[in-house]
């Protein structure tokens, strides 16, 4: 497996106080790891950080070798759905397009192959049906394939998912979780998926990263998502339930005096 992201000795906070200090991680192509942790852990931080958005305050963060910067387009990125406003003139397949050439200002692919590779990109998602639909007319759900399928325009190497399951009901998340484990399984993609529930990926997680306290641990489901290690992260009982193939988390502090900071920190 190659390794298309790698954190070394990573350190990220705001002001005086540190979100996570010392990560170490390496994400292998084909790899899927969930991003776990109350709001205000740092997970959206940990994207920004991949995305060169934001600056590390000590350590390194290489992509394919080099270190990140902003505008990568190998990197593609699956935002939190968020339902297009009435009267955005926008269809399906122009948000598609403009993961194909949204970043060009002076030279336009030629038409044809800009159409062709854009049906290519509905088709691998299953949206063809709502191609020409107003994106307001659509569901939550029928936009997060289209935001799927914009992040896969420019043939990334890394996948990074900030709550793409936000909102939506049940039968949708299961789609959207497919959509990305094929994606990634299909183009031995790296994906960091951010989710407050892994329950709708658990069956394609390879690793989980859970960050609290300013701290965190990586490993597998198994190992990490445990009533004494997550007891240990929180400083705080902590009760992990299974049944029925599910995973309930209880008695994580619910108070975060950290996480408005973190979200003016990111915009």
């Amino acid at each position: 497996m190659s390794v298309v992201l790698r954190l070394e000795r990573a350190a990220l906070g705001f002001g005086a106080r540190a979100l996570w200090e010392g990560l170490d991680l390496e994400v292998n192509g084909g790899e899927l790891i969930a991003v776990l942790g109350a709001n205000g852990s740092g997970k959206s931080s940990l994207l920004k950080v991949v995305l060169g958005q934001v600056r590390l305050w000590s350590g390194s963060a290489t992509f394919l070798g080099t270190p990140v910067r902003r505008g990568d387009r190998r990197i593609g990125y699956i935002p939190q759905q968020r339902l297009a406003e009435d009267g955005v003139p926008l269809r399906g397949r122009d948000l598609v397009a403009l993961g194909v050439d949204g970043h060009r200002w002076c030279v336009p692919i030629p038409s044809r192959v800009r159409r062709q590779r854009v049906n290519q990109l509905l088709s691998s998602v299953g949206a063809e049906a709502y191609a020409s639909t107003p994106l307001s007319s659509l569901s939550g759900g029928e936009q997060q394939r289209l935001r799927i399928a914009q992040a896969l325009a420019a043939d990334p190497r890394l996948l990074l998912c900030d709550e793409p399951l936000l909102s939506l009901d049940l039968p949708h998340q299961r789609l959207v979780s497919d959509l990305v484990d094929n994606a990634r399984r299909r183009l031995d993609l790296g994906v960091l998926f951010v989710t407050h529930d892994i329950n709708p990926i658990l069956d394609k997680v390879d690793r989980v990263l859970y960050i609290a306290n300013h701290r965190f641990r990586i490993g597998t489901p198994d190992e990490v998502l445990t009533t004494d290690v997550l007891s240990d992260l929180f400083d705080a009982p902590v009760e992990v339930i299974r049944h029925n193939g599910r995973i309930l988390v209880a008695g994580v502090p619910d108070h975060d005096p950290y996480h408005h900071a973190e979200q003016a920190m990111v915009r």
